[in-house]
């Protein structure tokens, strides 16, 4: 099928149409204004705007949440603006939400309102927080982007579907303000599409989008805002990498994605996919387990369960682990899931110890195992497994400080 035409297929899923339009500005728009009457009766100055993808114009269909700024005028640089909007929303039953600079969630009308109090900065060095610049990014894609909304949509779905979508630690992907400057940069999500197919990871990829430094952005720009195998200098602060949360495995999904969608192009890639346990448990031995997540901000619950999946994934490397991966929902239900190349393991294995001309480090073996033997000039032990079970091995885990003290719950399910 024509790359375009599936291009317009999949917009015609994603993109929301005019009554979901309607019915979520029947609900933003009258909680909006409570917002500012209640600014106006606390006499603060302060203004309400929409922020994020739905104030860019670039949101996809069956997303609820809405981003809202309260741009506190620049008297209030040195105030608690956190604490000042707690007040304003408190008839509203809001949610504090920890950060660099907390900010609060208020469900209302079947929408998340995710609200964020930032000063009202008109120049990028009177930015207190990160968080200050972001009304600047929406006004910068609506300015320079104006075209190209469908294509930060696609692009967005694409990412989303690869699971290489957010900026977040547990996820250490594409933020949307990165969406969006490629996009913007390469002028539509294909031409993108075409410039990434020939990235190579070997090296550092810069995304310069004003030429700010003449090629020379690593050599500028703090070394370690540059770790991140794509540097994208950020078009509204210049002296930031906005893709530095972006890790070189996410960046090597993507560029599988991109060039498999290149050679044969299809709407698969823009379909998230459940896991398919019946194809999984034809690689080897399957295991899945149900976690509850920890009642914390989502980066926060959503880095500790991923670090307590590697855990247990280590733990099982000695059975083979041909496949793993996990799900979560960002609210509190996950799963993880271990496909082994063997469930059973010998009573006995070798472990491996120093060379022999390691004086100290051989007598030390030595003491610490009975059963030891020389091989190509290293020593070796016999030593006894306590568990020999992938079953045993994964209760076991499941139960150890590292993993209770992470998620809520973590259970061996049936598939």
């Amino acid at each position: 099928m024509d790359v375009k035409r599936i291009c317009a297929e999949v917009l015609d899923g994603i993109r929301p149409d005019k009554k979901r339009v309607a019915d979520v500005l029947y609900v933003v728009k009258p909680f909006l204004k409570s917002i500012s009457d209640n600014l106006k009766s606390l006499k603060l100055s302060a203004k309400v705007v929409l922020g994020g993808s739905f104030a860019k114009g670039t949101w996809l269909s069956g997303d609820f949440d809405v981003d809202v700024f309260v741009k506190f005028a620049m008297k209030y640089k040195d105030d608690d603006l956190s604490g000042l909007l707690e007040q304003v929303l408190k008839p509203f039953g809001p949610e504090r939400v920890h950060g660099s600079r907390d900010y609060f969630w208020v469900r209302k009308g079947g929408i998340k309102f995710e609200i964020v109090p930032v000063l009202a900065i008109s120049r990028p060095e009177q930015a207190q927080n990160v968080t200050d610049f972001s009304p600047l990014h929406v006004a910068w894609v609506n300015e320079n982007g104006a075209g190209l909304k469908d294509d930060i949509r696609l692009l967005k779905q694409f990412c989303k579907a690869n699971g290489v979508y957010g900026a977040e630690s547990f996820i250490r992907g594409f933020s949307g303000h990165v969406v969006d400057i490629l996009v913007i940069h390469f002028n539509g999500f294909l031409n993108l599409l075409k410039a990434a197919s020939s990235w190579k990871t070997n090296k550092k990829i810069v995304i310069d989008h004003y030429n700010k430094y003449k090629g020379r952005a690593l050599f500028f720009l703090n070394k370690s805002k540059t770790q991140s195998p794509l540097v994208v200098v950020d078009p509204v602060q210049p002296d930031r990498n906005a893709a530095a949360a972006l890790s070189l495995e996410k960046l090597r999904v993507f560029l599988k994605a991109v060039r498999g969608f290149l050679k044969r192009p299809s709407e698969e890639f823009f379909v998230l996919h459940k896991p398919d346990f019946n194809k999984l448990s034809k690689k080897g031995h399957l295991f899945v387990v149900d976690v509850k997540t920890l009642d914390a901000k989502p980066d926060v619950a959503g880095a500790k369960f991923v670090r307590a999946f590697e855990f247990v994934k280590k733990q099982l490397g000695d059975f083979g682990v041909v496949d793993s991966g996990w799900e979560w929902d960002e609210k509190s239900k996950g799963l993880w899931w271990f496909v082994l190349k063997q469930d059973e393991l010998p009573v006995f294995f070798e472990l491996k110890g120093p060379p022999v001309n390691l004086k100290d480090s051989v007598v030390a073996f030595k003491k610490k195992h009975k059963s030891v033997f020389v091989r190509n000039g290293r020593l070796f032990a016999k030593v006894k497994r306590d568990l020999t079970s992938a079953f045993d091995v994964l209760l076991q885990a499941l139960g150890s400080d590292f993993v209770v003290g992470r998620v809520r719950s973590a259970k061996v399910g049936l598939v």
